[in-house]
Parts: C-alpha cells; structure tokens; sequence
C-alpha cells in the first residue's frame, strides 16, 4: 500500500492543504482565501472558527480529489501563522474573542511599558526575542483584559490558549488534545528557549496563568489522532511547525549556515544556527528554535519582514493602482529607472533589523514625473532592500558562509523582484521547484515522525529548484540604490 500524507498549511490570507506521496510530489492541492478583520487602525484579526471550518473542509476536498482511499493516508503534517492569538472556552470550545493576528500592534503601548520597565534584556535572554506587538504574550494579556472576567476565568481554568497549531489539534484530534509544538512556542515570548519550557518569571511578569497554555511538544513526534467524525480513519498527527520552521525544513536547509527566504504576506528570512544558541541578537535578528526532535534541538537566526506581498495587496485593493498582481514584474522592467523613488511599506511598522512599532508607511521622492507604474516597481524592490537590511545585519562569519539564499513563496514567480534580489545581495536566488515549501517542510516532518523517511539525507535527495537568479549588477550601482533606501528609511525616524 503506498504511504501519503496530508499537509496542512495554515496561513495569514490562505488556508491551503495538500497531500505528498513518499517521494515529495503533490497528489492534490486545495485552498481557500479568508477574510481578514480590521476593527481598528493597526488591528488585524480573524475568526477563529473560519480557520478551523477551512482545514477540515480543505482537507476531506485534498482527500477526495487525490482519490486515495483514507487507508493510503499514513500521517499528517501542520504548518501554521505563528504568533498569531486564541483563546477559547475550555468546556464549550467556543472563543471568546477573534484570532488576533501576529501583524496586529494594538498592544503597543504595553510594550513601550515593559521596555521603560527594563524588561528587554531579561525577554532577550530568555526567550530570543525582543519586546515587540508581533509575538503572543502581549496579546494574551490583551484578550484577558478585555473580555468580561477573563483574568478570573483564566485562573479558574475554564480558558485555553494556543497558538493556530494549538486551536487546529484541539479541534481535530480525538482526545482534544491541548498541545503546542516547540517552534511556535519559542514565538510566544513565554517559552525558555534553553531548556524548551514554559518560563515562570515570564508568566509571573504578565500574569499569566500556567494552566491556559498548552503542553510543549517536539516539532517531530506524536501529537495524537485525528477524530473518527472527520474521517473515518484515525491519522497520526506527527509533524507540527510554525510556517517558517516547516519552510527551512521543506527547503532541506539542515546544515549550519544554510539560508532561506520565504516571499508571503511578509517576508522571512531563517539562518540554520545549528544545535548551539547564538549568543547575541546580532543587527535586531531574533534567536529562534527552528525545528526538534528527540533529543535534538536546531536554533536559528531570523529577520521578519512585515510587509512584503501585503504590500502589493494594498496597491491592488486600497490604491487601485494595478488589477493584476501578476503583471507587475512585466510593469516593472518596462521602467529605466526609479529616479530616486522608494516606498517603505511600514504598514505595520517595520520589522528585523529596525523594530520600530511607530514607524508609518512613507513613499520618498515623488516628482511631477512620478506615475503609477513607478510606485508599483518602488513597492517590489522595497521587498528585496528590506531582506538586504537583515542580510547585511548578519555577523561576518555567518555572511561569508552564505553562498545562495534558497527561496520560496508567491512572490518567487515574479521574475523581476528575484532578479533584483539577486542583484541588490550580490547573491544567487536559488529557487525552489515547489513553490509550497511551508506545506511540503511539514509533510517531511510528519514523515520523518512516522517513518517513511528514516534520515534527513532521503529529504535531501527530493529538494529541486526551478531557475537560479545570478547577480547581474554592478557593485556601484547597488551601493547607490542601497544608499538610498537607507535614506529612506531614516526619514521614519523623524
């Protein structure tokens, strides 16, 4: 009997589910857009009922259209948004308050306190991250505030709280099973990274109850079964990441120094560290466990980017600018030049290396010459400069080991802004054959968990890449560019 897995990925704009046979190929793919909720300025949250409704109906669809029988399944992979906030009434399983998203910076002003408490040393030694909106604890601390009783509820043990991998396994599996994997943990800014453990002085700092947080599991391992009334057969659930730790995997970066680049709503770049925690945050970057299993532990360096594709969205949505996202590269090489345009996409502030929470969305050196395709071409290249910023930012030993960035994502297709990318890093643009590295990082972990892969090495062998983007610009020209960009964006700083 041939062995399959389902895959699940869980995303910001998307909910898309896949099912891989043992030799990596996508039997079936299905996916779904979902609504995004904007109560506010800088809020941004979802129902948390839509994300689950869309997995399980997504994933009866991938089964159905693979026309394996439910026997051929032999486990299940889960990548998700990470960061992102739920918390749910422990007995009806209903939520108490909308899923607010990892982009969402209502709590601000929170962590402006924390930082003029001198917390930010302590977060960054403990947990690898710096005090920002974006990870969930401030977000927890949130929702208890303003939902009727919640701190009393919370307390009580009558509320749960997981991230989007959490709310998916809790729904799907047979026992309700209250479990969090290691890398989406590490993004709540409560987990020790050290040791992989809920930390006490940091649930004691945001008056967290212990009781609300689900256990912490091995991104590799067991998880439990899915429910017989979603299909009539049990699935192992054996893999469980966050989307940009299930991206590196499905990129096979598991040596030291390997990079990779994720091109979606934001943009993430991910440095395999190796087994030991770089000491310092070098340039703003956030340590990271990237993946574990066993007794092994994987860290890595990460820079976010917190508007890339999004970016694009909004000059679709809001400005009208351009109908299809799709010609954009075509639009973009149509101009000579920019002649000094730049767009900052500080939709969200901006993230690694700058974490400037304040920071507003800017487009610099409009002229009377300036026209819609040019601020089209400024929004793409911003992608490519921001993802220079966190490159650049890397320590000298960890950038002269980078011979290419591996990549994947929407973006990937759009010829012009990877051109650019390779030409402003000065590096090749390795690009993957299978655009969905999030979903297929998840199906390799969950087959590594129920052994139909034995070692990393057989994972090795099934990643390709399509096309290979090799620097073409000459090193003055980028100096230049690069010069710019970084005026612009020190505008945001007055």
């Amino acid at each position: 009997m041939s062995q399959n897995i389902l895959s699940i990925d869980q995303g910001t704009t998307s909910t898309r589910v896949m099912i891989f046979n043992s030799e990596g190929k996508i039997l079936s793919k299905v996916s779904k857009n979902l609504r995004q909720i904007y109560p506010r300025s800088g809020w941004v949250e979802q129902d948390p009922n839509e994300l689950i409704n869309s997995v399980i109906s997504l994933s009866k669809e991938a089964l159905r259209i693979s026309k394996l029988g439910i026997e051929e399944i032999t486990s299940m992979g889960i990548a998700n948004q990470r960061e992102t906030t739920i918390i749910w009434d422990k007995n009806s399983g209903k939520p108490v308050y909308n899923a607010i998203v990892w982009q969402d910076n209502r709590t601000s002003d929170l962590c402006i306190d924390m930082f003029q408490r001198g917390l930010s040393d302590d977060i960054k030694k403990i947990t690898g991250l710096v005090i920002d909106p974006y990870f969930s604890s401030t977000k927890i601390r949130w929702i208890l505030d303003n939902i009727p009783d919640g701190q009393k509820r919370a307390e009580n043990g009558e509320l749960l709280f997981g991230t989007v991998d959490s709310w998916v396994i809790w729904n799907i599996s047979s026992e309700k099973n209250h479990y969090i994997d290691s890398t989406n943990a590490s993004r709540t800014m409560l987990m020790n990274i050290h040791d992989l453990e809920w930390d006490d002085y940091l649930l004691k700092t945001f008056n967290i109850p212990l009781n609300i947080l689900p256990k912490i599991k091995p991104s590799i391992g067991e998880f439990g079964v899915t429910a017989k009334n979603i299909f009539t057969k049990e699935i192992p659930i054996t893999g469980v990441a966050g989307d940009q730790s299930a991206s590196l995997y499905g990129q096979a970066c598991f040596e030291k120094s390997q990079i990779k680049c994720t091109y979606g709503t934001g943009a993430f770049i991910m440095v395999n560290s190796g087994s030991r925690i770089i000491k310092n945050n070098p340039g703003g970057l956030l340590r990271t466990l990237a993946y574990n299993y066993f007794s092994r532990k994987n860290y890595a360096l990460e820079g976010s980017i917190l508007s890339s594709g999004s970016t694009m969205s909004w000059l679709r949505d809001n400005l009208g600018i351009i109908s299809n996202l799709d010609i954009s590269s075509d639009i973009s090489k149509s101009l000579d030049s920019l002649e000094g345009l730049y767009f900052v996409p500080s939709f969200a502030g901006l993230g690694a290396p700058h974490w400037n929470t304040n920071a507003k969305a800017m487009i610099s050196g409009i002229s009377f010459s300036t026209h819609s395709d040019h601020i089209i071409r400024a929004a793409l290249e911003s992608t490519a400069y921001q993802v220079k910023d966190i490159v650049e930012s890397l320590d000298i030993s960890i950038k002269s080991s980078i011979t290419s960035i591996r990549v994947d994502g929407g973006q990937t297709s759009n010829d012009f802004l990877m051109q650019f990318q390779a030409d402003i890093l000065g590096l090749p643009i390795e690009v993957s054959k299978n655009i969905e590295s999030t979903a297929l990082g998840a199906a390799f972990m969950s087959g590594i968990g129920s052994k139909i892969w034995k070692t990393e090495n057989q994972l090795k062998s099934i990643y390709e890449h399509s096309q290979i983007y090799e620097p073409k610009m000459n090193k003055s020209e980028v100096e230049n560019l690069y010069s710019g960009w970084l005026n612009a964006t020190n505008k945001l700083n007055y």
